[in-house]
């Protein structure tokens, strides 16, 4: 997709240094809407680096993050998230004595920009969205149950719907899928393709779980020493050879590169 402004998310040319150590080097590509990116790369690669950058966490040394055409590059996090950007995170970000319904309630709170609200009672706030939002997610039976009482995976959907509370156009994922059974994973980013192609959301997330990354993401953007190796359909970056190379010896059969890459 080279017309930038034909995409929901456009990456261009991304550079961060620490020291003399070149984490990402020009790194560029593009998210469409009810599109589903997974950036993937073997340890060291500079996918966590390249996340945070468009996420905010980290301010680039160079290039530009482009939000609906919208120059990005270098805001807040919480001011790129006020701009239609949600997230998640690798180890889920919830409230665990609350239920999950209130755990929707809190985040609509903040989208509605009453945050100053978040100490009372926030059974009050918009309990019907909130359900809503946790019926989307699979989560509507569980609803007045405590984050704390949750197997993992349902406080992942309960993150999920949190996420979703803000409406977001583009959804950042950080390992969704971490910490989770195999038929749990595969479950969750289906749940997460089906709201993405219902809502017009682009999906941009990082993974190591290759059942996940093959069987669930549109397309697959590979990082080696901070360098955009390929970028593909899965059924692509499966069959090229530099990718197989590169994941030598981290866990991934070549042939198929099935299974779990290392950290």
């Amino acid at each position: 997709m080279s017309d930038a402004t034909a995409s929901l998310l456009s990456v261009q040319a991304l550079r961060k240094s620490f020291g003399g150590v070149q984490a990402v080097q020009g790194v560029s590509f593009d998210v469409a809407a009810g599109e589903l990116l997974a950036l993937i790369g073997p340890n060291g690669a500079g996918k966590t680096t390249t996340f945070n950058m468009v996420g905010g966490q980290l301010a680039p040394g160079g290039g530009r993050v482009l939000l609906h055409g919208r120059d990005i590059t270098g805001l807040a996090p919480r001011a790129i998230w006020r701009l239609g950007v949600g997230r998640t995170f690798q180890i889920a970000q919830t409230f665990a004595s609350f239920t999950a319904l209130h755990n929707v309630q809190l985040a609509l709170l903040s989208h509605d920009r009453q945050t100053w609200r978040w100490w009372r009672r926030a059974d009050a706030h918009r309990p019907q969205d909130a359900l809503a939002l946790l019926e989307q997610v699979g989560m509507a039976a569980q609803a007045q149950r405590p984050c704390s009482e949750l197997a993992y995976g349902d406080v992942k959907r309960v993150e999920l719907a949190m996420a979703l509370a803000h409406a977001p156009a583009l959804l950042l994922m950080d390992e969704p899928t971490a910490g989770m059974a195999p038929a749990e994973r595969v479950a969750l980013m289906q749940l997460v393709q089906r709201i993405a192609r219902q809502r017009r959301m682009g999906v941009l997330f990082t993974e190591h779980s290759m059942d996940v990354v093959f069987g669930q993401a549109d397309r697959v953007a590979v990082l080696v020493r901070g360098q955009l190796l390929v970028e593909g359909t899965p059924q692509q970056v499966q069959a090229d050879a530099r990718v197989q190379a590169a994941y030598l010896g981290t866990g991934l059969a070549p042939a198929g590169l099935v299974g779990d890459a290392n950290e």
